[in-house]
C-alpha cells in the first residue's frame, strides 16, 4: 500500500487564512512534492447540511466558494482528486457500518466536537448527524484507503477516533482498514491560527476571520482593527508578543524577504528590522506601536494573498469549468469508495451476491429438510 491523501473542508462559508495556514498550504506542498499514489480532497457538503438542514441553499452557495479558494490556492485538479461528498454515496454506507463501533459516550468526549457544540450553541439540540461527524469522517478517510491526513491540530482528535474505529473493526473482521496518521504544519504558529478579536480559534462561526479572499481594503480593516495586548497602552509601554494575534500571524506569514523589502532605508540601504525575533525584542521592551507592527502585517498579509486574489479572478470568469472538475473528481471518488465498500461488506460477512458458500449451504439445508419431510 503506497501514500494515499485524504483532506477536505465543510462548505459552509469561504475559507480563511486559518485553512491557509493551517492546511491548504500543506496540501499543496504535498501535491507539488508527489511523494504520494493518490490525493483525494473532499469538499464535505453532506456533513455540512446535518447543521444547517434549515438553510441547505448557504451548502450549495458555498460549494464552488470551497472550490474556488482550492484552485487559486495553488491546488490542481491534474494531480489530486477534488470531489464532492454527498457524490460518492458509499460514504454514508460506510459511516452507518462504523456507527456499531462507536459508543454515544465515546463521541461526546470527543474534545473537537464539544468545542463545535459550544460555538453552535446546541445545547440539547445536537442533531444526531452533527454528532456523528466523527464518524463520517472515518468513513471518508478509509473510503480511499488514505494513510496520510494534513490536519490542523483542532482535528486531531478526529483522526484519533478514525484510528481506533480502525482498530474496532480490523479487530473484529480481518485486516481490511488502513489506518492514518495525521501530519501538522512544521511551523508551529499555523497549527491554530488565533481570530482577529483574540479567540483561541479564527473560525467563520464566530466571524472573527480573515478570508483567503479578502478584497486589499477588506484585510487592512480587519488586520488594523486587530486584538494586541490590552496593556501596551502608550509606545513606550513594553508589550507581550506571546499570545498576541499580530505576533503570532507574523510567525505564521512573515518571511525573510519581508523584512528586508519593507523595513529598508531607500536612503541608507539599512534594514530596521532584519527578521521576527528583532521585531519582538523591540515590541517588548516598549517603544514599538502597534499601528506600525499592524501596518507590517498588512503588507505580508497582501503581498501573500495578491497572487490569489488573481488567480480566483480568473477562475471566477470560468465556473463552468470548475463545476467540471468537481464533476469529474466525483466520478474518480465513487469508483474508489465503491471498492472500499465492497471490502468492508465481505469483510462483515454482508457480501450476498458473491457469497457462494452461503448460497450452497442455504440449498442443501432446504433440500435436506424437505428429504426429510418427504420421509
Amino acid at each position: 500500500m503506497g501514500n494515499i491523501i485524504l483532506t477536505g473542508d465543510r462548505p459552509t462559508g469561504k475559507l480563511h487564512l486559518g485553512h491557509l495556514v493551517g492546511s491548504l498550504r500543506e496540501r499543496v506542498k504535498l501535491q507539488d512534492l508527489g511523494n504520494y499514489d493518490e490525493m483525494y480532497i473532499e469538499i464535505a457538503d453532506a456533513q455540512a447540511t446535518t447543521d444547517n438542514f434549515g438553510n441547505i441553499q448557504k451548502v450549495k452557495d458555498n460549494i464552488i466558494e470551497v472550490a474556488l479558494d482550492y484552485l487559486s490556492c495553488g491546488i490542481d485538479p491534474n494531480k489530486c482528486t477534488i470531489f464532492l461528498q454527498s457524490e460518492v454515496p458509499e460514504l454514508s454506507d460506510l459511516t452507518f457500518y462504523y456507527m456499531n463501533l462507536v459508543t454515544v459516550a465515546r463521541l461526546q468526549r470527543n474534545p473537537t466536537v464539544k468545542q463545535e457544540i459550544i460555538y453552535r450553541d446546541f445545547n440539547n439540540t445536537i442533531p444526531v448527524g452533527f454528532m456523528t461527524y466523527p464518524i463520517s469522517q472515518a468513513a471518508d478517510i478509509t473510503a480511499f484507503d488514505a494513510n496520510i491526513i494534513p490536519v490542523g491540530d483542532d482535528q486531531l482528535p478526529m483522526i484519533e477516533q478514525t484510528r481506533e474505529i480502525v482498530r474496532s473493526f480490523n479487530r473484529l473482521y480481518g485486516d481490511t482498514l488502513v489506518e492514518p496518521k495525521a501530519v501538522l504544519p512544521q511551523n508551529e504558529a499555523c497549527h491554530r491560527l488565533p481570530g482577529t478579536d483574540g479567540q483561541a480559534k479564527m473560525s467563520k462561526s464566530i466571524g472573527n476571520c480573515i478570508y483567503i479572499s479578502d478584497s486589499r481594503e477588506e484585510v487592512k480593516k480587519k488586520v488594523m482593527s486587530m486584538y494586541t495586548d490590552p496593556n501596551h497602552i502608550k509606545i513606550e509601554d513594553p508589550g507581550k508578543t506571546e499570545g498576541n494575534p499580530v505576533f503570532i500571524y507574523l510567525e505564521a506569514f512573515a518571511e525573510e524577504k519581508h523584512f528586508l523589502e519593507y523595513f529598508k532605508n531607500k536612503e541608507t540601504g539599512e534594514v530596521e528590522y532584519k527578521n521576527l525575533d528583532e521585531l519582538k525584542a523591540h515590541y517588548e521592551r516598549g517603544g514599538l506601536g502597534d499601528m506600525k507592527v499592524k501596518k507590517f502585517l498588512f503588507y505580508v498579509l497582501d503581498t501573500t494573498l495578491e497572487p490569489i486574489r488573481e488567480k480566483r479572478k480568473e477562475l471566477e470568469n470560468n465556473i463552468p469549468e470548475v463545476y467540471q472538475i468537481l464533476f469529474d473528481g466525483s466520478d474518480k471518488a465513487r469508483k474508489k469508495a465503491q471498492d472500499t465498500l465492497k471490502k468492508v461488506k465481505k469483510a462483515i460477512g454482508l457480501d450476498y451476491r458473491n457469497d457462494q458458500e452461503l448460497i450452497q449451504s442455504t440449498i442443501e439445508k432446504y433440500r435436506n429438510n424437505n428429504r426429510q419431510s418427504e420421509n
